[in-house]
């Protein structure tokens, strides 16, 4: 049996951008809200028709504030963190660059679903997608691709290759030749528009 295409939808604010992938009613959340935003989250889904209770799964491309802030507020409202073993000693450490006024949740630890990358593709799988995780570091060493098999890579901050710093270079080369390698067509940045792969 073919599997349904995805569809995405764009939730984001604050120039950030938070992907719905559906397939069907499961959905899938990559990224997941500024800290202490959760309300304008909330109503981007609802202004999108997408029920928050619908989004059973979800992960952040990496850890910082634009990106993971809102984790443990969506896990709170019922969606399962999905964590990565190369992002895991990232995740306490991203609380640190918080100041009261940002208002953030922590993350707490022991209750994600913590796989190693290799078992994305049969996670993805239970929710009616087809794709895979890739480690990409470059803007930081815990950053995740979700790259689907139609092509449509979900690549957080990962450096364009043009705006690399030397000493990030090859890095973050290395990160771009491994998606396209691996069929990547679109990219959907976690800020600016969807482009073709560079």
């Amino acid at each position: 049996m073919r599997a349904v295409p995805a569809s995405i939808v764009n939730v984001g604010y604050r120039s950030t951008n938070f992907w719905v992938v559906s397939a069907g009613r499961s959905r899938f959340l990559v990224d997941l809200g500024w800290m202490g935003m959760f309300g304008a989250l909330e109503a981007n889904l609802r202004r999108m028709d997408i029920p928050l209770r619908e989004i059973t799964h979800g992960f952040a491309t990496h850890y910082h504030g634009d990106h993971a802030g809102a984790a443990q507020d969506l896990k709170l409202a019922g969606m399962r963190l999905v964590l990565f073993d190369v992002q895991l000693p990232f995740v306490a450490s991203m609380a640190q660059w918080m100041k009261p006024a940002d208002r953030y949740t922590p993350i707490t630890l022991d209750d994600n679903l913590v796989i190693p990358i290799a078992e994305g593709r049969a996670l993805l799988a239970t929710l009616g997608l087809e794709g895979e995780f890739v480690h990409t570091p470059g803007h930081s060493d815990d950053s995740v691709s979700l790259l689907l098999d139609d092509g449509s890579a979900f690549t957080g901050d990962l450096t364009w290759p043009g705006f690399a710093e030397e000493k990030d270079l090859a890095t973050v080369t290395r990160s771009w030749e491994l998606l396209r390698s691996k069929g990547a067509r679109r990219v959907y940045a976690g800020h600016g528009p969807i482009r073709a792969m560079p």
